[in-house]
């Protein structure tokens, strides 16, 4: 009985942390204008997730940082496990993001979609680079290098000229729930203690006893 006892005080004491959910930002610079940036992300529990670029007229990540407007006019894809396209946006609207200072265009991604536990990939290109098909596996329509610089360089659908840079936020992850250690009440750090001293003055006893 007392083993016990002790067993269930000690599962007490470790439990599942419930998991917060998590925001996820992400920055870079391609080169070319036809580079494609995949990013892997797992979600634990079901979450509405959402997916944000900031770089086309700027403003401020999940994390803090400033972004600098300029970026070029962005894509961003969402594909689950196998694959499959689930997700697509190329404009948000001037509803959801903000206008850029110098094209008044809104142009920026603003996109939200439930997620169940799984493993996912969000792709982020320039505009018009679309998937060539439903699949990650077919590519992207201007991916290989026979097709570099197809928009002449970082150039928006107004032909004003912007840069290679781009900021994405993944939004409202839920991860998978993390094993703890909680450290005990003092009440029961008490009973641990006592059942643990019984159980050695038992053990003494019985090593000093007769033998029969």
């Amino acid at each position: 009985m007392k083993l016990k006892s002790i067993a269930a005080l000690l599962a007490l004491c470790a439990y599942v942390s419930p998991a917060s959910a998590t925001n996820m930002s992400y920055t870079g610079q391609f080169a070319n204008d036809n580079s494609v940036q995949l990013i892997n992300f797992t979600v634990g529990a079901l979450s509405t997730v959402g997916l944000r670029t900031w770089s086309y007229a700027g403003g401020v990540n999940a994390a803090g940082q400033g972004i600098a407007r300029g970026g070029f006019d962005p894509i961003v894809a969402l594909f689950n496990s196998a694959g499959v396209l689930i997700g697509e946006q190329d404009d948000a609207g001037c509803s959801k993001v903000s206008a850029d200072a110098v094209t008044r265009q809104c142009w920026d991604i603003n996109f939200n979609i439930e997620l169940v536990a799984g493993t996912y990939t969000a792709s982020i290109q320039q505009w018009n680079n679309f998937n060539v098909s439903g699949n990650l596996a077919d590519g992207f329509y201007y991916q290989d290098a026979q097709y570099q610089n197809f928009r002449n360089g970082f150039v928006d659908e107004m032909d004003v000229r912007r840069n290679g840079l781009w900021a994405l936020d993944i939004l409202n992850v839920n991860p998978a729930p993390q094993a703890q250690v909680q450290v005990p009440e003092p009440a029961s750090l008490s009973l641990l203690g006592a059942a643990l001293f019984g159980m050695a003055a038992l053990r003494r006893r019985r090593a000093s006893a007769p033998a029969r």
